[in-house]
């Protein structure tokens, strides 16, 4: 949490750098006010329906929601239809296909008008309904008449939709409100829009018989700011070509139009022989809506059914006429709507005024307030005019990326640094060691088997070999073979030829038996042990073997972490001058060095004191390696690179050895090694990566042939020694990762989502340390999963947080 709250800190200081008047995140800043949304769940006109009210500020997510009903009636729907019957028989040169027009009479007229009071009559009245009243009162208590207010009806009922929402009369109490209806299933086109210098307005022309679209076309070329394309009366191919061609931002429809009886679709006619469907035009309009197309206007007749398809598409917004439209007020509702749309007015309030200036014209033509309507999409915030198009010159266009993407880069890469640098520091003080080591010891346990190495034979001495000597009325006092078993074993052992013979038993007494020592002083293949002292934990050593010379002794020291674990490898030391032990290479290094002599590989130093067998450089560890933090590197300190088998070598019982036929290749020309695998009398076993508890660890003897396979394997075979990288590679591979969380976090995905996909990077990051760990890379996991982690949701919060700032300041 105290990583996460300076990174939010640091977002907010270098954000204050950025922010000065720009728009938030790629976002279409419009005028605040309030958001409505009225959604109608399962129901019918016969059964009810089940209504839920939210109410929020623009831009936030609703803070208000309560639930209600609208009780049954069944006659809503019948008197709309009679209304509609006796709309649709004035026939006032509407913009249906020509063959529909008919002739207008008086009584027609007053049969409409009376119709439209009725509807509106048993409309407010079924709104008024007990079961509906709390939503009433919520909207009354949450809302001023002073607020703009966009209001969405989403409903899939066809029905609901044809019904006259603007003549509700709780409505008509906000000057500032307006309605819109929409799907209950929605998305978001989530590409960035290119915003053009202009606005660009692809205006088709359709069948003009029997009305005048001149008209319309000229009020399209007085709107200011814009480019209109005409295309009058074009073929299919034409308009799916233009359509293609260009990033419009207002596509414009004039001429003839019509939905089928259900409403669930629609129809426009292109030219006097064509028509087509918005299905037909599918992939057309899909990438003109790609490519930021955000208004399309059907000024055309009995358009909800064009609207639905195109809703389907996922169109930001759309204005259609809900019945057929008279030419005159067709035309007047495009020039009140682009004098106040283009004049700078919402989109919401500029159909409104409009809507409400056609009011004029109902003396000879009943209800054409009733006539335009937005379908929304709500994951779509409606633009102003202004904010269709881009107000920089071509060349600022050229010469920078899009303010809101270039403060989103900085932010983000400002913010990554300073995790990093965090999350560094953390590491730096040891916080990130022991996660870092447990992570280690899983890709270690995880790699695939590297099988045998063939250069070693492990002869072991367990409980049972303890017990056969003993049987045998053998002495084992001070050491686990005896004295007899010993000088058996080395004969047998020097018949076969072995390259060298590591003997890891402490042995610091005078041999009794003559030919047991003059054994050991004539084996010149025989490297014997001791172990260094150590002041700090007050440990004086153990003598080496006296019969041995000094130039075949090793010293047996192991170097366990702070969790007592062998992950580090010690090749040589500088002995304390009171030590018992004066051997200055390790019991491993020596067995390695004589295997290697005789193909001419000696043993050196560089320059930096770093250990070299033939052209193999094993460079000594740092106190800061990897994840390990201020450790003691003093001596010739590596990672061990456990060879990855279930068993490191061939092994064979003492018992079996002495008493058993042996094949000579198993023997000639390797490295053989004595040592106790014995858990009863003084077990020499180690915690090491591949087990903890007692009854996991491994012999000292196995992790001497770990070791010693290190060495050879590296020299012989070129298998990759453990490294980690620079102090500076680490910082920018934990760096990259804590951008590509605030990449995650950018693309402003909901929660379940940036979870799912924050797991699949870290994963990924995993499987990426997991194959460079294989290869002797040791590069950090933790500290990169946490910096990916950190980054992703700390910039999710703040995305959230400034996001309400923003608004509140807006207000």
């Amino acid at each position: 949490m105290g990583i996460l709250k300076k990174s939010v800190d640091a977002c907010e200081a270098c954000d204050r750098t950025l922010e000065q008047g720009t728009i938030l995140d790629g976002e279409i800043a419009t005028v605040m006010g309030k958001l409505v949304a009225i959604k109608f769940g399962e129901g019918s006109f016969e059964q009810g329906f089940a209504v839920t009210l939210q109410i929020g500020e623009e831009h936030e997510r609703a803070t208000t929601e309560i639930t209600g009903r609208l009780p049954s009636f069944p006659e809503m729907p019948l008197y709309y239809s009679h209304w509609q019957s006796s709309y649709r028989q004035i026939g006032n040169r509407y913009r249906l296909h020509a063959d529909q027009m008919q002739v207008t009479n008086v009584s027609m007229v007053q049969d409409c008008e009376n119709a439209s009071h009725i509807l509106r009559a048993r409309f407010n009245t079924w709104l008024r309904a007990e079961e509906f009243r709390p939503l009433r009162e919520k909207w009354l208590e949450r809302l001023s008449s002073s607020d703009e207010v966009r209001v969405i009806l989403q409903t899939e009922n066809s029905q609901l939709q044809l019904l006259p929402w603007h003549l509700w009369e709780l409505l008509e109490r906000y000057p500032k409100a307006e309605i819109a209806l929409s799907s209950p299933s929605y998305d978001r086109i989530h590409k960035p829009r290119t915003l053009n210098q202009l606005v660009n307005i692809l205006a088709i022309v359709g069948n003009s018989k029997g009305i005048d679209t001149q008209a319309d076309r000229a009020l399209l070329q007085q709107c200011s700011n814009a480019e209109v394309s005409f295309l009058v009366e074009p073929q299919r191919k034409e308009l799916t070509e233009h359509l293609w061609g260009k990033n419009w931002d207002i596509l414009f429809f004039a001429g003839h139009s019509s939905s089928n009886k259900n409403g669930e679709s629609g129809r426009i006619y292109l030219n006097r022989t064509d028509s087509l469907t918005i299905g037909e035009l599918k992939y057309a309009l899909k990438k003109a809506i790609e490519n930021g197309l955000q208004l399309a206007i059907f000024n055309s007749c009995d358009g909800l059914g064009l609207a639905r398809e195109l809703a389907d598409l996922q169109i930001p917004q759309i204005i259609v006429m809900r019945e057929p439209v008279p030419d005159q007020v067709a035309k007047e509702f495009l020039k009140y709507f682009l004098q106040g749309f283009a004049g700078g007015e919402s989109l919401y309030q500029a159909v409104r005024q409009a809507r409400e200036r056609l009011q004029g014209l109902e003396d000879r033509f009943p209800c054409a307030t009733w006539l335009p309507v937005i379908c929304q999409n709500p994951a779509q915030i409606p633009p102003t005019w202004d904010e269709l198009r881009s107000t920089k010159s071509e060349d600022e266009e050229q010469a920078s990326l899009p303010l809101s993407n270039r403060r989103k880069f900085k932010r983000t890469v400002l913010s990554s640094l300073a995790v990093t640098v965090l999350v560094f520091g953390v590491r730096l003080v040891g916080l990130l060691e022991n996660p870092e080591i447990q992570a280690f010891d899983l890709m270690m346990r995880s790699r695939p088997t590297e099988g045998l190495d063939p250069r070693l034979l492990i002869i072991t001495i367990d409980d049972e070999d303890l017990a056969t000597q003993r049987q045998n009325g053998e002495s084992l006092i001070g050491a686990s073979i005896s004295e007899k078993s010993l000088n058996k074993l080395l004969a047998k052992l020097n018949q076969y030829q072995p390259r060298a013979i590591g003997l890891d038993i402490y042995r610091d007494f005078q041999a009794k038996e003559p030919d047991l020592i003059t054994r050991l002083q004539q084996t010149q293949n025989l490297v014997g042990v001791c172990k260094g002292s150590d002041r700090s934990g007050n440990i004086k050593g153990i003598k080496p073997p006296p019969e041995i010379p000094p130039a075949n002794l090793g010293f047996s020291d192991f170097i366990h972490d702070r969790d007592g674990v062998i992950r580090r490898h010690l090749l040589f030391m500088n002995q304390e001058t009171t030590s018992l032990c004066s051997a200055p290479y390790s019991f491993s290094l020596q067995l390695a060095s004589l295997y290697l002599h005789p193909l001419g590989i000696q043993t050196k130093f560089t320059p930096e004191g770093n250990l070299q067998l033939g052209k193999t450089i094993f460079p000594n560890l740092k106190s800061r390696t990897g994840g390990y933090q201020n450790i003691d590197a003093n001596g010739g300190q590596i990672l061990l690179n456990y060879r990855s088998s279930k068993e490191i070598a061939e092994q064979v019982k003492l018992t079996q050895f002495l008493s058993s036929p042996i094949n000579p290749n198993a023997i000639k020309n390797r490295i053989v090694l004595i040592g106790v695998t014995a858990k009863g009398d003084s077990p020499d076993t180690w915690p090491t990566p591949y087990g903890i508890p007692l009854d996991e660890q491994m012999p000292g003897v196995l992790v001497q042939a770990h070791m010693i396979s290190q060495i050879l394997g590296a020299v012989q075979d070129g298998r990759p020694l453990l490294r980690a990288w620079s102090w500076w590679a680490e910082v920018a591979w934990i760096w990259s990762w804590s951008l590509i969380g605030g990449v995650l976090a950018w693309r402003r995905l909901s929660l379940p989502w940036l979870a799912l996909a924050i797991g699949i990077t870290s994963s990924l990051l995993y499987v990426l340390c997991f194959g460079l760990l294989i290869s002797g890379a040791w590069v950090p996991f933790v500290p990169s999963a946490l910096s990916l982690v950190a980054m992703g949701v700390l910039m999710s919060i703040y995305s959230n947080s400034k996001t309400k700032v923003r608004v509140g300041n807006e207000k």
